[in-house]
């Protein structure tokens, strides 16, 4: 264990000397436009054996499909019919010089509140694939959720089999509590949440569910075509498997990026992640379960471990036949997921950043603080009577009132600080010595701390897992990039171990860390702006595991963030 701290520390010192170096941005000019207008609004559903109003968009769940083609102008008019605050988040959209209009609430804008407008613009600048909008503010993101899909330009082909049919398959998670209400609940109590009541494929729970029979997603396909499936993972707070009874699935695109063919049976997407895969209807005519179930890497959780079920049913299939039942992998089957991130690669060798500015080591898990309430019955709940947190090295974000890109560009004083450190305080063992039972200090400390990197730097930042508390799989989602995802390992990293791919790495916005590991990014800071970098575990955001890169304008125009719009939402 000393050795692996000294060697850290070494390494860790002869790279944080930084200098900068200046990558010029190409302007954003959109090809055509493409106007939308989302009315968030209550919408009465029946599920689960009970009716209730769910927020949506346009009163569908999930929300409208936005369609565009790489470079495309998109323009989305959002109008609040909600009672909630509210706001939209272009989840994998690189916002390249219109960081307003990225989404989370409090980063980059104050809510939308009730019977408010805001109208988002932005360009899918060099970008193509499976994307999706959600909501990013409260937990309403349980419901106020969408696809959206960038095809290339026209005459340029997939770099794959062109597919017989598209088809997006949303991953969701469905709670009969309100999910806003929910949120605020479950702080108040200090403790963990509930698991959902049911997991949802494009808004449908499955067979296995009650008063859910007929309540089934079902796509009908030709006998020998091939489809492509373009799946999002928008749910809350569990990460999950998905696989079709008997077929295989290719993978071509993960977070918007071709990769190279991998064929696997299963796949496991985090909160955030989109993957495009290749099905070909290759097996004797009859109906098939597409399975998304649980995969679950920290202990003493509670979860659903109920599978939802959709159907992958051939024409010629007898209507009321039995579906052949998928199989998925256990869910605490870490070796699984880890199959699959062995085999994502980009399609082509990719200009990976070889040289590094300002390299970050952040520690990432939950905590527990001590309890302060008069009230530990009812505040408390946490694990040892505390109250539950988490946080990236130690520190809790605290989202402010104002959000902190108006604060920056205003330059109002007294809403953030710009100390988050380089590096945790403290170094120990942190996959098997976390400091994870009482009379053991699992405190964080408080606070809206950001790291201000000059524009055109090259960074690394190395994602360790922590087991205070426990270990897991944690999605991280950073906004306004895609990185490289250069390595990744179990155990505490060790520069002199470390096997990196500086040639083809697949490049993705969310990374799952490994449960009781580590994982290397890289990028070039060349998109000014405030970027949210968090879980996308809706109750780890929550809890304040989270932290904010600010990217300072460089030389020109091209390299500098516009004025805010004039509808810019007020706190």
């Amino acid at each position: 264990m000393a050795s692996f701290t000294t060697s850290l520390m070494l390494w860790l010192c002869l790279l944080f000397c930084v200098h900068t170096v200046h990558v010029m941005a190409t302007w954003p000019r959109g090809r055509s436009t493409r106007f939308y207008e989302f009315k968030i609004q209550a919408t009465r559903v029946n599920k689960l054996c009970n009716a209730k109003d769910i927020v949506t968009v346009n009163n569908m769940f999930p929300g409208p499909v936005v369609y565009a083609q790489e470079d495309d102008r998109i323009i989305v008019k959002v109008t609040n019919q909600s009672p909630y605050n509210a706001t939209i988040h272009w989840h994998g959209v690189r916002q390249r010089l219109s960081c307003w209009f990225d989404g989370p609430a409090y980063i980059t804008q104050c809510p939308i509140q009730s019977g408010q407008t805001f109208t988002y613009e932005f360009t899918m600048f060099q970008q193509k694939g499976t994307f999706f909008w959600h909501a990013h503010v409260s937990w309403l993101r349980g419901t106020v959720y969408g696809a959206i899909v960038v095809y290339p330009k026209t005459g340029v082909p997939y770099p794959f089999q062109f597919p017989y049919q598209e088809h997006i398959i949303i991953l969701g998670e469905y709670w009969l509590q309100d999910v806003v209400q929910l949120e605020r609940q479950v702080l108040a109590s200090g403790g963990a949440p509930p698991p959902s009541n049911a997991y949802t494929i494009n808004g449908h729970p499955g067979p296995n569910y009650n008063c859910s029979a007929n309540d089934v997603y079902k796509i009908e396909v030709v006998p020998g075509k091939t489809y492509l499936l373009r799946l999002i993972n928008a749910g809350l707070n569990m990460e999950n498997f998905f696989a079709i009874a008997n077929h295989k699935l290719t993978i071509v695109e993960a977070d918007a990026e071709y990769t190279k063919p991998f064929s696997t049976d299963r796949v496991m997407l985090g909160p955030g992640q989109t993957v495009n895969v290749l099905v070909t209807a290759d097996q004797p005519i009859g109906k098939y379960s597409m399975a998304m179930g649980p995969y679950m890497s920290a202990q003493g959780v509670s979860f659903q471990n109920i599978s939802a079920i959709a159907y992958f049913q051939y024409l010629g299939a007898q209507p009321n036949s039995l579906a052949l039942p998928a199989t998925l992998p256990r869910f605490n089957d870490n070796l699984a997921v880890k199959t699959v991130m062995d085999g994502l690669r980009s399609l082509n060798p990719v200009p990976v950043p070889k040289e590094i500015d300002a390299n970050l080591f952040v520690t990432i898990g939950l905590n527990v603080q001590k309890c302060r309430s008069g009230n530990p019955q009812q505040n408390c709940r946490g694990l040892n009577n505390g109250v539950m947190a988490a946080s990236m090295n130690n520190i809790s974000f605290i989202k402010p009132n104002v959000s902190v890109l108006e604060a920056y560009y205003k330059k109002i004083d007294g809403i953030f600080t710009e100390d988050f450190p380089e590096a945790p305080l403290k170094f120990y063992d942190f996959v098997n010595g976390a400091p994870n039972n009482i009379p053991n200090d699992t405190n964080s400390m408080n606070g809206t701390r950001t790291k201000v990197l000059e524009f055109g730097t090259r960074v690394q930042i190395i994602l360790q897992d922590t087991a205070t508390v426990t270990t897991e799989n944690h999605p991280i989602h950073l906004h306004g990039y895609n990185f490289y995802v250069v390595g990744y390992g179990t155990g505490n990293y060790d520069p002199q171990t470390a096997n990196f791919n500086l040639i083809d790495p697949p490049y993705m916005n969310t990374i799952g860390v490994p449960v009781g590991g580590w994982a290397a990014i890289r990028f070039t800071a060349d998109n000014p702006g405030v970027w949210f970098m968090h879980c996308h575990f809706d109750i780890h955001q929550s809890w304040g595991l989270g932290t904010v890169l600010i990217v300072k304008n460089g030389k020109g125009e091209l390299e500098t963030l516009p004025h805010p719009p004039a509808d810019f939402p007020r706190c």
